[in-house]
């Protein structure tokens, strides 16, 4: 006699039906209210709550990579005598020299510095800012009548170098820089080219380079009548 076993599995007990039915509705009970500021997908499985951590990413520098990119940016060092240098402008380290007859050092970038006897005829430098960059023009007059024009960059940045640029005008025509300025100037006027001429050829007539030019008089007005 074969005897069947009733089939458990397709059929529940009340006990376990109450038991699920309960905890189905306190997790409907338990569902928090729709937040439409932080946009998060909620799932209810079994009285549990679970929330799509992708619906809201990490705000932009929360991440380990954007730390990292941070780091590796750091500040440039300054350099304590270049700032000292600045918050003296427009007043410079060799003003009392102006006028002054001695042995001159003239330092270029890319060629050799120029070592004469002369004197510093004028000199001058922007005033003080928090610029982390200046310029500082000198003109200089040799003991033979020659004039050396200067012209430095400066930064306050310990890493960054210095810029130096200078020329030298010579009147006599031996010079082959005199004689191409002077054929180009006697192309268009009559009078010579002297060291004014030179001085606007380096400088220019930017704001600081006319503040130079005042220094010297009015020779660098052009005078009409």
């Amino acid at each position: 006699m074969i005897s069947e076993r009733p089939n458990q599995s397709s059929s529940e007990s009340p006990a376990n039906r109450v038991t699920q039915t309960s905890a189905d509705e306190q997790g409907s009970k338990t569902e928090p209210p729709e937040d439409s500021a932080c946009n998060q997908a909620t799932v209810i499985v079994r009285g549990e709550t679970v929330r799509d951590s992708n619906a809201n990413p990490p705000p932009k520098g929360s991440t380990a990579e954007d730390k990292k990119g941070k780091e590796e940016s750091p500040a440039k060092e300054v350099s304590e005598a270049k700032l000292k240098m600045r918050s003296r402008l427009p007043a410079l380290d060799d003003d009392a020299d102006i006028g002054v007859p001695k042995e001159q050092v003239v330092i270029r970038d890319g060629k050799a510095d120029l070592a004469f006897t002369g004197t510093l005829l004028a000199s001058v430098a922007p005033p003080s800012a928090d610029q982390e960059q200046w310029e500082e023009y000198r003109i200089y007059e040799t003991n033979s009548g020659k004039h050396v024009f200067s012209k430095v960059t400066r930064t306050v940045f310990a890493e960054e170098q210095d810029r130096y640029n200078a020329e030298v005008f010579e009147p006599s025509p031996s010079s082959v820089p005199a004689q191409l300025l002077r054929s180009a100037r006697d192309l268009i006027h009559t009078r010579p080219l002297d060291w004014t001429d030179a001085a606007v050829t380096f400088f220019g007539y930017d704001p600081l380079a006319k503040a130079l030019y005042r220094k010297l008089g009015d020779q660098f007005e052009e005078h009409i009548s």
